[in-house]
């Protein structure tokens, strides 16, 4: 099959294609002939040894992933060949998802939403994963709850946004200027110019607050939850200092690393199908230029997901 690997540590270059050997499915997993392969931030780090999540190249990367299943172990029920599936396996674990099969645990997986081709469902899993995690598991978000999104317009953030509004939440979120008009296109009530408005002066009484951005945004957020309101983190998870400072103001702290989650991705693949929640790609590129979507992913500038075609 072919693959995308590296042989090294390094910038995006590191990154070639290979034939290598199809995986052959264990006990209760499915082959899965995979379509789509979205590129993650964390995919980047891990590619350049900032974050060596699954140890020495050789690797492949990948974990979110759209396909159909060609194979499946007998004694799996949850899935027959021909079925369209989507899902996150393995992760922090290496996955190989930028190739051409994947053996997946069956219950790593769940049905592509009817809705969706596989460039966008291969969008949805980590990142839709994370902010169901974040505002379903963590947050409790509802009807009537404030919710506070920092960075409106990421990989997360966009999809955040959609969830925590499906869900019957009053949304705020920030986000640059550039991109405040489609912020407010997936259904943010209120959208805070992070450049020009200090977040605190703009939003308060808070029931949860979710940072997607890291550095001094978790602190900053203390202020502007209410009494029991909780910190959800996704950058900040080990950061004990912080953890302490929102316990000891009254507040609640959740530190997340998303996980695999077939009752997450039904859940989602729910809202999709309900037109509550679609996954924003704007760039799409075949997997032998996995290289160029790292750059892309690199520079900062995205908005919404970017996804490898197989």
């Amino acid at each position: 099959m072919r693959a995308i690997t590296q042989q090294s540590f390094g910038a995006p270059e590191v990154l070639v294609p290979a034939d290598l050997e199809q995986p052959q499915p264990l006990p209760t997993e499915v082959l899965v002939r995979v379509h789509a392969a979205a590129v993650n931030p964390v995919d980047a780090m891990v590619r350049a040894g900032a974050f060596p999540l699954i140890g020495q190249p050789p690797f492949v990367l990948g974990w979110d992933i759209s396909g159909v299943v060609e194979e499946v172990v007998p004694g799996v029920t949850r899935f027959e060949v021909g079925d369209e599936v989507y899902g996150m396996p393995f992760f922090p674990r290496a996955a190989g998802g930028y190739a051409e099969y994947v053996a997946v645990p069956s219950r790593q997986l769940a049905r592509k939403p009817r809705n969706l081709d596989h460039v966008h469902a291969a969008a949805l899993p980590l990142a839709g994963l994370t902010a169901w995690q974040s505002l379903v598991d963590a947050g409790g978000v509802e009807v009537g709850t404030r919710v506070l999104v920092h960075g409106g317009g990421g990989g997360v953030g966009h999809l955040a946004v959609q969830i925590a509004k499906a869900r019957g939440a009053h949304v705020i979120a920030t986000a640059s200027a550039a991109k405040a008009e489609f912020v407010r296109g997936l259904g943010a009530d209120e959208v805070i110019d992070y450049r020009a408005v200090d977040f605190t002066e703009a939003a308060t009484d808070l029931d949860v607050v979710l940072d997607t951005v890291g550095g001094d945004y978790g602190p900053r957020s203390i202020q502007v939850l209410r009494p029991g309101g909780v910190l959800v983190t996704v950058v900040g998870r080990a950061d004990t200092a912080l953890r302490e400072a929102t316990l000891a103001a009254g507040r609640r702290f959740a530190g997340i690393t998303v996980e695999p989650d077939h009752v997450g991705l039904e859940g989602l693949a729910a809202l999709v199908e309900a037109g509550a929640v679609r996954p924003f790609v704007e760039h799409t590129l075949p997997l032998a230029e996995a290289a160029e979507a790292h750059r892309l992913v690199e520079s900062g500038r995205t908005q919404g997901k970017i996804v490898l075609t197989v």
